[in-house]
């Protein structure tokens, strides 16, 4: 297998599938494949953030989100996150995984399959979070921070943990 350059992460606004105004992009911000990335009005995105945009499938950003420093968004089975979300300085959110890994095959020579991760409206991802592929995270929860998401968090409920466990639902 050859390894090939991704880029340099170098990137201009109009280059966006979408870009609302008032987006604000501080330094050392990169962005790959921003042709499959829409980002809605008031979006923020911290200093030395990484939206790894994918060649196919999408990364839909909504509308009041921040997303803090040294965030790394990977898109490659696709990202939806609402509105008025809040992701902490170092989150990472990883929609890809080596699957069918075992004694026989090398991890890196396992097959890569993809799931898509969707953070509903007003959510708040802690410092440090990790959130998995395919996990659905609801309207309204919040994760605490360091927690690793493997798993459906309700909508209004706390997360907290490694694995994140949900310790309590709010009304």
């Amino acid at each position: 297998m050859r390894h090939r350059s991704h880029g340099d992460g170098t990137f201009r606004i109009d280059q966006f599938a979408r870009c609302g105004d008032d987006c604000i992009f501080e330094a050392g911000v990169l962005v790959f494949h921003p042709e499959n990335i829409e980002l809605g009005t008031n979006v923020y995105v911290g200093h030395n953030a990484i939206l790894k945009g994918y060649y196919k499938n999408t990364m839909r950003i909504g509308d009041e989100t921040w997303i803090g420093q040294q965030a790394f968004l990977h898109a490659a089975g696709g990202i939806d996150i609402g509105s008025r979300v809040g992701i902490g300085p170092g989150v990472r959110i990883i929609t890809s995984f080596h699957a069918e890994a075992g004694r026989a095959t090398p991890i890196l020579s396992s097959p890569v399959a993809l799931a898509p991760v969707v953070i509903e409206d007003d959510c708040d991802l802690g410092v440090g979070a990790v959130v998995l592929p395919g996990v659905r995270i609801g309207k309204g929860a919040q994760i605490g921070a360091g927690a690793v998401v493997t798993e459906d968090v309700p909508s209004y409920s706390i997360a907290v943990g490694v694995p994140a466990k949900v310790v309590r639902e709010r009304p």
